[in-house]
């Protein structure tokens, strides 16, 4: 049975540095979504800016204003029984937190890692021109980024493998009421998880209040 009228809509926000593996688990899930033939729109900070957001710079103020268009996106979108799925760095709370209370089915997924490790995977050096002080205002660099507490789900991308991530979101949106058991197709065999390992997303999204 195809998900268009089954399915409700809700966002699913992604946070964290550049070069933590926001995109590639944004792209992955979505890529899942459109395979079962759920309505799935994919928001990614860096496209909404040549777009819905051009112009804007990189001060606190611009960097609001851009996470707050995109919210409003995903507001219309989840409204409407679409899922949307955004991958922005959105470092600071209070913004994201507005975000969450505009949105009424909003799933945040922390996708951490370390900077160190952001750096390294660095292919195109931005990171170092950051570092030599060549571009300011960078987050992780000269401007800070603020590390969720509350997230429902959160991936350590240093740790866990993209297929592991995945698993762990479509298992954590199961228990969230946003997937039926068994509807979604997971990407590789490897991504069943134990019962120990459901056990505790369960809990961890018991302890968090969201169930």
């Amino acid at each position: 049975m195809k998900k268009d009228d089954a399915s409700k809509g809700f966002t699913l926000w992604f946070t964290g540095l550049s070069g933590a593996g926001k995109t590639t688990l944004a792209q992955k899930i979505e890529q899942i979504f459109q395979d079962q033939g759920y309505k799935v729109e994919l928001l990614d900070g860096d496209v909404i800016r040549t777009n819905l957001s051009k112009g804007l710079g990189f001060s606190k103020e611009d960097r609001d204003t851009n996470i707050k268009r995109i919210g409003f996106v995903c507001r219309l979108l989840t409204r409407n029984g679409v899922i949307a799925i955004a991958s922005a760095i959105s470092p600071y709370k209070e913004v994201r937190e507005y975000n969450r209370n505009l949105i009424d089915d909003y799933v945040e997924v922390f996708v951490k890692c370390p900077l160190d490790t952001c750096i390294e995977r660095d292919k195109k050096g931005i990171y170092k021109k950051a570092l030599a002080g060549e571009i300011k205002n960078y987050t992780g660099v000269s401007d800070p980024y603020e590390e969720p507490v509350n997230s429902e789900i959160v991936i350590e991308t240093d740790k866990e493998t993209i297929d592991e991530g995945v698993a762990k979101i479509l298992s954590a949106l199961r228990h969230l009421g946003y997937l039926q058991e068994g509807n979604e197709q997971q990407a590789t065999e490897d991504e069943v998880y134990t019962e120990e390992e459901e056990e505790k997303i369960k809990q961890r999204l018991q302890d968090l209040g969201y169930i």
